[in-house]
């Protein structure tokens, strides 16, 4: 039985924009200062969705050093560029207006630092519709999702969590979610997928906007 939530919590790359060229080339620039080439940008997708310093230190051993460096070199090329080399997905606009048509208040929750969720948002003119933006900060603090869900809920004294669903395409967004008892619904048009959200948890998966609208109204 669907249930009717007043908050909508959304994650946003992999869920509202495809970051793909943007985030991998800027990864790619970051990598290339420690010599280290990576000729074939789709192998660093995995990139993603997750905290930068998680995956910098999980998947190339850096350490505190080398993270915080890399982190650096990447907001370098992606302060400029990459944060343009990105593609909202068709129907996102109108999904949003219709949840806003629903009264339904649409918040984001992302381990991107909150600096650039706006910049991308007001670049594609999709910030009208979010009534509240959460996300990391500049120094890689709050970048765990249930780090930024508790942020976005008690910045807007939201207490009824049953009122409140988490939106992303990743296992992190579900986990952060399942630490607050809030129900999460993966999407499967962005880098995770079924077996990715399903062992995570998540209550409900979709396949595109379609179906998650009809999930959400």
């Amino acid at each position: 039985m669907k249930k009717n939530y007043t908050y909508i919590l959304m994650d946003l790359d992999g869920t509202i924009t495809d970051p793909m060229v943007g985030i991998t080339k800027s990864i790619q620039y970051a990598l290339k200062h420690f010599d280290i080439i990576v000729d074939d940008i789709n192998t660093l997708s995995k990139f993603i969705g997750p905290p930068l310093k998680d995956t910098f230190s999980g998947y190339y051993n850096f350490n505190e050093e080398q993270t915080i460096e890399a982190i650096s070199k990447f907001r370098e090329r992606f302060a400029h560029k990459g944060l343009y080399e990105n593609i909202v997905y068709d129907g996102m606009e109108n999904f949003l207006q219709a949840l806003i048509d629903e009264g339904k208040i649409l918040m984001m929750a992302t381990s991107k630092p909150s600096f650039f969720a706006e910049k991308i948002l007001s670049h594609f003119n999709l910030k009208k519709y979010f009534s509240f933006v959460g996300g990391s900060n500049m120094d890689e603090t709050r970048s765990k999702k249930s780090e930024v869900i508790e942020y976005v809920l008690s910045q807007n004294n939201i207490t009824d969590l049953s009122k409140v669903v988490m939106i992303g395409d990743r296992q992190h967004d579900i986990i952060g979610a399942k630490q607050f008892g809030i129900d999460s619904i993966g999407v499967l048009y962005g880098y995770g997928d079924y077996e990715e959200l399903s062992n995570a948890g998540a209550d409900y998966i979709v396949k595109n906007l379609d179906e998650l609208l009809d999930q959400l109204i």
